[in-house]
Formats: structure tokens, C-alpha cells, sequence
């Protein structure tokens, strides 16, 4: 069976260009509709592509659901009841969902498209808005996007510190003078670059400034640009009218819209392509967007804050990014320290990611010795904090110990350093150094190692780079 008829129209799984990798993406999802087509529709092609698809066609099951268990993406109907059509359930069960746990990403759906419905979910916190009958490469890639956003969320997340302390684990100087330069810079409306390695908290930094702004009350709604296909990029930011496209059967709201009056993050932002550059550009000048298939241009009112890890000015020099891009969105640039930078940090980071697994995996809490601590300290880190969670997770769980001490912790070698016949270290250390000749290119590091951007990032991910 290749496809299931939903309400006269036919939903088609059996062709996925976009992703046509069937490697699983270790995610779970949550399926809530009534309509047992759609969720067979739904099984068949997500199973394809995440290694744990759930469905039911009662949203009170959902609170069950998320007991003993990670739900990574919930996909829910927004209308349940029978003539229903003003996706009023879905808000509610949004709320609902995000009540129960504040890192959960939600992405709505229904039959009925409206654009001031995408909006307000999106402001209300909802990650998408997709129609039904979906877009196979678009419901897949959409619902990747948002996976990933789950682990930048559950990452930010183990950063955070309870009140009153700083909302960051950050006493070391350089740290330090970081948050001050936020506490600064976050009531004003400038533009922000936030640079740093992969794992150094760009996000993080992103969200104190949003949430420190005039703005806190309305939406931040983040953009992965690295995520995004070139050919999806106008829609996602931009939003569309009906009959852009093939299968554009309503209005929909672009990311500008869905944070108007809030901030933009478009993280990533070195990995733009030049045309698209010079879209971006246009609607920074302008303040005003124009839906894909469109005319009539509309204002938007957004703060905008981009990170990367490319050395942007590099980019400059070579041709592959706009100088006057750059101009428009650095007027205050952040760069966040590597992890190896500020050590001093390293104790309380350790000491609180213990706790934390401690807590998720019903562990006995571990302290670290004084042997132990010297070897992450020795450590160069890549990965940066990210790695050090990764680091300690493992650690925690394979111990045998009272205490964590240096034979607790595993490091892969930094490239170059030996010749290795395991798979898996020498996977690592060409990824490495196809990142560096690329300078942190995603797409350009993709192409010299013959795999996709989506296949790199996975990678990337699972190596802690």
C-alpha cells in the first residue's frame, strides 16, 4: 500500500526525494489525530525516517503517552470534534503539552488552513504549522527540524541554573564579562552576532537576550538555516499565498511573521547560500516581507539574532558572504569562548551534570576526584560543553565507583595523532578534517565527504563536534 485517501484527497508515501536516506533519525514522535488514515499515513512514512513513531486518535491520551518516556516531536490535530474547524483544541492541547513539559516541541496540523491560526500557534509556542493533505519531503523535513530543536532545547536546558543564581553556569572572567555585555546589550533593539564553536552555548546566549528585552513577552522563534532547503527557504521565512506552488492549498505564515513584535534567531547563518543572502538582505532593509506568491508586501517588526561558527570574515574575504549582510547583522557581536578557555567553569559544569543524570537515569550522585577533574581539564574539548555532557552522561552510567575518577572517561583522539583501525575513530577524524578544510562549510564539507548535509549534521551530533 502506497498511499490512503483522507477526505477525497489522496496522501502519497511512497516517494520521499528529499530524504531518500534510510538511515533513522533517533527521535520519537507523537501522532494525535482522529482519523485512523491519516495516522496509518503518518506510521507508514515516518517509520521510514525516526527510529519510534507513536499515534492515537485521542489527545487525552497524551498525558499517558508522556509518562516513563521522551516524546520528541508530538504532530497534533488541531480539530477533533466533528464540524469543528477553528483549531481552538489544538491551541489548547499545545498549552497542554508544553504545561507538562516546557522543552517539548509541538507541531500542529489540520485540513483548514488559516494564517492568522499559524500565527498565533506559532506565538503561543508551537514549532510549525502543516496542512493535511501534507507534502511528504516537506512533513519529513519539517519534522526533523523540529527533532533537532528538541536536542538544542534539552541542551539548553541542562546549561540552565535554578533561580535566583545566574540563569547560566558562568563564573569564570571570560563568561563573566559575557553576561554583562548581555545584560547590556538585551533592552535595546540592536542586532546580534553570536560566534563560537559548535557547543559553546550560542543558543543559550540567544534566549538570556530575548529574555532580558522589551520584547520577552512576544515569541522567539529560531530559524536553523543549515536545516533549511534552498528550495523551502522563501516559504519557511517568508510564508506563502495560495497557489505559489504545487500543493500550496492556503495562505501560510512565514518564520518573520510568527515572530513579529518578538526576536528572530537564524542560527547557522554562515551557512546561507549568496542568493538567498541577498533575499535575507532585502527584508532586513526594507522591514517588510513579501509571502511567496504574493504582491502586497508586509511590515514586520522582529529583533533579530544570528549565530555561527564560521569565521564570517573569512567568507567576506572569499566572496561567499555579503559584506553588507554582515554589516546589517553585527552591529553588537558576542564571541563565546571555547569550553578549554574557561576551565574555571569546568567543576560546577561537571558537578551539575552529575546531578542531572543522576536524577533522569534514578542514579546514586557522583563526585569527582581531584585525578579525575585534571583529566578533563587536559582535555582539548571540541565539542565543548556539549561534549563535557555527553562526557559525564556516559561516565555516570557505565561506573562501577563510588567517585568518577580518570578511568571513567573516554576521549576520542584529536585527529592526526595516531593511526587508528577503528571505524569509528577514523569516521570522526575525517569528518574533523573535512570540516576544518571547509572552514566550517556545512555544505562545502558535505560535498568533500559524498554524504548529504542532513547525513553531516548526524555526525556532527553524534560525535559531540
Amino acid at each position: 500500500m502506497n498511499s490512503v485517501r483522507y477526505r477525497n484527497q489522496v496522501i502519497d508515501f511512497g516517494h520521499l526525494s528529499l530524504y531518500s536516506e534510510r538511515m533513522s533519525l533517533r527521535a520519537t514522535i507523537l501522532v494525535v489525530d482522529d482519523d485512523p488514515d491519516v495516522l496509518t499515513a503518518a506510521r507508514l512514512l515516518l517509520r521510514q525516517h525516526f527510529d519510534n513513531v507513536l499515534t492515537s486518535e485521542n489527545p487525552e491520551e497524551i498525558e499517558a503517552l508522556m509518562t516513563g518516556q521522551r516524546i520528541d516531536v508530538f504532530l497534533v490535530d488541531m480539530n477533533f470534534a466533528i464540524g469543528r474547524n477553528s483549531g481552538a483544541e489544538g491551541l489548547r492541547w499545545l498549552e497542554h503539552i508544553t504545561r507538562l513539559d516546557a522543552d517539548a516541541v509541538v507541531v500542529l496540523m489540520t485540513a483548514f488552513g488559516d494564517l492568522n491560526t499559524a500565527v498565533q500557534a506559532m506565538r503561543e509556542g508551537a514549532a510549525d504549522f502543516v496542512l493535511k493533505p501534507w507534502q511528504n519531503d516537506k512533513l519529513v523535513a519539517t519534522l526533523t527540524v523540529a527533532a533537532q530543536l528538541r536536542k538544542t532545547r534539552a541542551t539548553v536546558t541542562a546549561l540552565s541554573v535554578p533561580p535566583p543564581a545566574s540563569d547560566m553556569i558562568a563564573g569564570s572572567a571570560k563568561m563573566q564579562e559575557i553576561l554583562k555585555i548581555v545584560a547590556r546589550v538585551a533592552p535595546t533593539d540592536a542586532n546580534v552576532l553570536i560566534r563560537g564553536e559548535n557547543g559553546t552555548g550560542k543558543e543559550l546566549i540567544a534566549q538570556a537576550l530575548h529574555r532580558q528585552s522589551s520584547r520577552a513577552s512576544k515569541a522567539l522563534v529560531t530559524v536553523d538555516l543549515g536545516a533549511i532547503a534552498e528550495s523551502l527557504f522563501e516559504s519557511e521565512l517568508f510564508g506563502h499565498k495560495q497557489g505559489a506552488f504545487t500543493d500550496a492549498r492556503s495562505d501560510r505564515a512565514g518564520r518573520f511573521q510568527a515572530a513579529d513584535g518578538g526576536t528572530l534567531f537564524l542560527d547557522e547563518i554562515g551557512n546561507l547560500p549568496p542568493p538567498l543572502q541577498t533575499k535575507l538582505l532585502r527584508v532586513l532593509e526594507s522591514r517588510e516581507v513579501v509571502p511567496l506568491g504574493g504582491d502586497q508586501p508586509v511590515p514586520i517588526d522582529v529583533r533579530l539574532i544570528c549565530a555561527t561558527n564560521q569565521p564570517l570574515d573569512r567568507l567576506v574575504a572569499d566572496g561567499t558572504f555579503r559584506d553588507d549582510l554582515l554589516y546589517r547583522i553585527n552591529t553588537i557581536e558576542i564571541e563565546l569562548p571555547p569550553l578549554r578557555e574557561r576551565l574555571d567553569d569546568l567543576p560546577a559544569l561537571v558537578t551539575y551534570f552529575s546531578a542531572l543524570y543522576a536524577r533522569k537515569y534514578r542514579l546514586a550522585d557522583k563526585k569527582i576526584t581531584p585525578g579525575g577533574l585534571t583529566a578533563l581539564c587536559a582535555h582539548h574539548w571540541p565539542g565543548n560543553v556539549r561534549e563535557l555532557s555527553h562526557t559525564i552522561e556516559r561516565a555516570l552510567i557505565l561506573s562501577e565507583q563510588d567517585e568518577l575518577d580518570e578511568s571513567d572517561f573516554r576521549f576520542t583522539p584529536a585527529a592526526g595523532t595516531s593511526t587508528s583501525l577503528d571505524l569509528e575513530s577514523n569516521e570522526r577524524r575525517m569528518v574533523i578534517q573535512a570540516l576544518e578544510q571547509a572552514a566550517g562549510n556545512i555544505s562545502h564539507a558535505a560535498g568533500t565527504l559524498g554524504i548529504t548535509r542532513a547525513a553531516l549534521y548526524r555526525r556532527i551530533e553524534k560525535f559531540g563536534l
